[in-house]
């Protein structure tokens, strides 16, 4: 297994939160370089067993040869189905680390990165047709407009839509230099907090990130056995959002309270984590890419 692929992210609060029974099944969505799922593993005896999912084919090579692990090479949008393919017909725990793994950002020709000069491709799939260069040439400026200001809270979103439309045609952005070069006069405040702003927006659309999280969470409660946790670590305060209203609510959007004080309907689900748990000092000082992150755990009534 890669140690270098990815850092796990709150490693020791994600094991203790999933309740882990030796005997049970467990869902990896997100598998990556495998640092989450080891733990598990190590956790699970010789009737447990792991589903891990990624659609990015690279993580293939990091999949322990261990016959407790079923590797799905899918997005866990699509977490039930495979389930019921395998005939699974129930989990005990289902964890999600999202966002892009080490290795992803580190890898130039992926185009995830600011620092490397690749293309801009940024797919988490490789077989899907839509790339981040795609994105830039063909989408409206009120398209734009909505990406960079919903999914990158950049602060001149309008203005940065606006400012690709007109200089796409003669300043075509196939690579991520080519970008840098077209965004140089209206990048504003810190240039690299920036340009994350704008990779953010681009990544988190080219692979319909907010969907997929959507689909996902609509599919826990038919997917978790009785007593069974589902912990989702997000890096966006959009995602954060979701999850929290999908979690107390049973769906993503803000519900608005009931004025006589009377449940509108039965919750699947239990918050367990009345306020996310996030990384300590020690862990954020030892991976800076950790510092955004939140843990929400919910568990199965």
């Amino acid at each position: 297994m890669t140690k270098e692929y990815h850092i796990p992210v709150l490693f020791t609060e994600v094991m203790e939160a999933l309740h882990i029974k030796p005997s049970g099944i467990y869902v990896d969505c997100t598998f990556g370089g495998g640092g989450h799922a080891n733990g598990i593993l190590e956790k699970l005896d010789n009737t447990g067993r792991l589903v891990a999912f990624d659609q990015d084919a690279d993580a293939k090579q990091n999949i322990p040869a261990d016959e407790r692990v079923l590797f799905v090479p899918h997005n866990f949008r699509h977490i039930q189905r495979f389930l019921k393919l395998h005939k699974i017909a129930g989990v005990d725990g289902v964890l999600a680390d999202l966002g892009v793994s080490s290795y992803q950002f580190d890898e130039g020709a992926r185009g995830f990165s600011t620092r490397f000069s690749g293309p801009l491709d940024m797919r988490m799939n490789r077989s899907q047709p839509k790339t981040a260069a795609d994105v830039l040439q063909g989408y409206t400026e009120p398209q734009l407009h909505k990406m960079f200001e919903q999914y990158g809270e950049v602060s001149n979103a309008k203005t940065l839509a606006k400012h690709i439309v007109q200089n796409r045609a003669f300043k075509p952005m196939q690579t991520i230099d080519a970008l840098k070069a077209v965004l140089h006069p209206v990048v504003k405040g810190n240039p690299h907090k920036y340009l994350a702003q704008v990779f953010q927006a681009l990544r988190i659309e080219v692979n319909d990130e907010m969907g997929a999280l959507k689909e996902m969470l609509q599919q826990l409660p038919a997917v978790l056995n009785k007593g069974g946790r589902a912990a989702i670590i997000t890096f966006h305060s959009g995602e954060d959002r979701i999850v929290k209203n999908f979690f107390k609510h049973g769906e993503e959007s803000d519900e608005p309270e009931n004025p006589f004080g009377t449940k509108l309907k039965e919750q699947p689900l239990q918050v367990i984590t009345k306020k996310p748990i996030v990384p300590s000092v020690e862990e954020a000082k030892q991976n800076p890419r950790s510092r955004s992150a939140k843990l929400r755990v919910a568990e199965r009534v």
